[in-house]
């Protein structure tokens, strides 16, 4: 008989098993649905800092008002009512560079500078290290995912709380590291300041919880559809997508190629 081999979970007539856990004598009800999201990928059970600043990048990346992942979510629900998963789909269709995808671009990026030299013991060292990289990518015609915000022009209130929040939690790392001296330095070399974004700082705090880069965006899409239920509930509540909608159609005009 064809086994197929799975650490995550099983069932038979009786029983839900789950990470070797009986879903409903050993879960449900004492576990988290965030500590849960984190021991499904890991593979292990958070200590209780990592599970506060895990949370804190999930609720971080929750909601960021009307963007177009939100819009793009109640005008499909405009479009198909009776189909709440579509509308869900379509918001997270669009986590991409602009939107929700920076958190894994960013993650990916600083393991990749950390991936290829010691890492330094000094802020000077750390310095260096963030100049060589912002160098380096520049050079090679992109730019430095996790610096700069569409709307938070100065300082992205959610960039100094996780870092506060990781350090409080002895889960500062690394990754952040790096982050923070990309941040002082980058003014330097492109010649205007930039922010840190909120994206970012998260994707370099999952990488320093151990988490795979390559799934740092599924996180943000975790965090987001939360946030895109709210938006869908709201529109259940307070409709604007056929307002939306008729701004858009009654106001086209044709123009020639």
């Amino acid at each position: 008989m064809t086994e197929y081999p799975t650490s995550i979970g099983t069932s038979d007539a009786d029983k839900i098993s789950l990470l070797g856990q009986d879903l409903a004598a050993d879960l449900m009800g004492k576990v988290g649905f965030g500590e849960l999201a984190f021991w499904l990928v890991s593979q292990r059970r958070p200590e209780a800092g990592e599970l506060r600043l895990f949370e804190s990048v999930l609720v971080a990346l929750a909601d960021h008002g009307f963007t177009p992942t939100a819009i793009a979510a109640r005008l499909t629900w405009l479009s198909a009512p009776d189909s709440i998963q579509g509308a869900l789909a379509a918001g997270l269709l669009g986590g991409g560079s602009r939107f929700l995808g920076v958190t894994e671009d960013t993650g990916r990026f600083l393991a990749g500078v950390l991936g290829s030299t010691p890492h330094p013991s000094t802020v000077d060292g750390w310095d260096e290290l963030a100049r060589t990289a912002i160098t380096d990518r520049r050079a090679a015609g992109k730019f430095v995912p996790g610096l700069g915000h569409p709307v938070h022009k100065q300082q992205d209130p959610r960039t100094p709380v996780i870092i506060r929040i990781a350090r409080e939690a002895g889960a500062y790392g690394p990754h952040l590291a790096l982050f923070e001296a990309i941040g002082r330095v980058a003014p330097e070399i492109l010649g205007r300041a930039l922010p840190l974004n909120g994206a970012g700082v998260c994707g370099a705090a999952l990488a320093d919880l151990g988490l795979p880069v390559e799934l740092l965006r599924g996180f943000a899409l975790l965090a987001r559809a939360a946030g895109l239920l709210g938006q869908l509930a709201e529109e259940m509540r307070r409709p604007i997508a056929n307002d939306i909608y008729l701004e858009v159609d009654r106001n086209a005009r044709y123009v020639a190629d």
